[in-house]
């Protein structure tokens, strides 16, 4: 019987949005929130195990109240338990922050064996809270999981990607695993079990119900970073195709190399 956790987030439908240049966060305002696409895949993970050895599912999310709709659809899915930690305090929160919040709910509710996390989301992209929550619960954890090969009441046995390929490790429970949407594709939950999942209500947890309650290790102020500013990349202009050879070739090449870089810098 595994006990698995997994975190989830509501982040924008949308990849643009305006930026609040005094807070040095993106205003969420006008923006429909989704579920993060890797966390679904994680959430799948999750209920694939549990189908398989048993035990039950608890989701977590940070966040105000309206991502209960996030909650509700892990239930839909087939969840056995959401949290979630909210409150002004997680406000504007980095990725260690939010890592830590979470890390806090996840020690009020557990034990777990097996904590499951998105390999990043689409907001953020940090690709960091997996791992920061790992760090503050003292637990073991792999990256970047493609596959999960077995578990036992002790462990699991997983394939993971490397800057060289893959490996593949064993490793001992509790642990944190960081997965890949590669590994499943998220079930499609019917009518019936959406109209279930609406009657229920998520746990939450706020400050004062976390082992550490003091507000400034959370939010903005427990932050390590702010965000100066968001943009979308530039689209670079199309390259023009070039015919010439010998001497004019290489005199062409001179001198662009010539040129002086944008910035100063080549």
């Amino acid at each position: 019987m595994l006990q698995i956790a997994v975190c989830m987030k509501q982040v924008p439908a949308l990849n643009e949005g305006k930026m609040d240049e005094g807070m040095g966060t993106l205003i969420r305002k006008d923006i429909p929130p989704v579920v993060n696409v890797y966390d679904l895949t994680s959430l799948e993970a999750a209920l694939r195990l549990k189908e398989e050895h048993g035990g039950t599912v608890t989701v977590f999310s940070m966040g105000p109240e309206s991502a209960e709709s996030l909650l509700r659809e892990a239930f839909a899915m087939g969840a056995d338990r959401s949290v979630l930690v909210t409150g002004p305090e997680f406000a504007g929160a980095d990725a260690v922050a939010t890592a830590y919040a979470l890390a806090q709910a996840i020690k009020v509710k557990g034990p777990f064996d097996l904590i499951l996390c998105g390999r990043q989301t689409t907001d953020g992209d940090t690709a960091q809270v997996g791992g920061a929550i790992a760090q503050f619960l003292d637990i073991p954890s792999v990256y970047w999981v493609s596959r999960i090969h077995a578990a036992t009441p002790e462990g699991c046995t997983v394939t993971a990607l490397t800057a060289k390929g893959q490996a593949s490790c064993r490793v001992d429970f509790p642990c944190l695993l960081t997965v890949e949407r590669e590994l499943a594709v998220p079930r499609i939950p019917g009518l019936r079990a959406k109209i279930a999942a609406k009657k229920r209500q998520p746990e939450c947890l706020t400050l004062r119900e976390l082992p550490d309650r003091d507000p400034a290790h959370y939010g903005r102020q427990g932050s390590g970073t702010r965000v100066i500013k968001i943009f979308s990349p530039r689209e670079p202009e199309p390259a023009a195709a070039v015919s010439m050879g010998g001497k004019e070739a290489a005199a062409c090449i001179l001198g662009w190399l010539d040129e002086p870089a944008e910035g100063g810098i080549r």
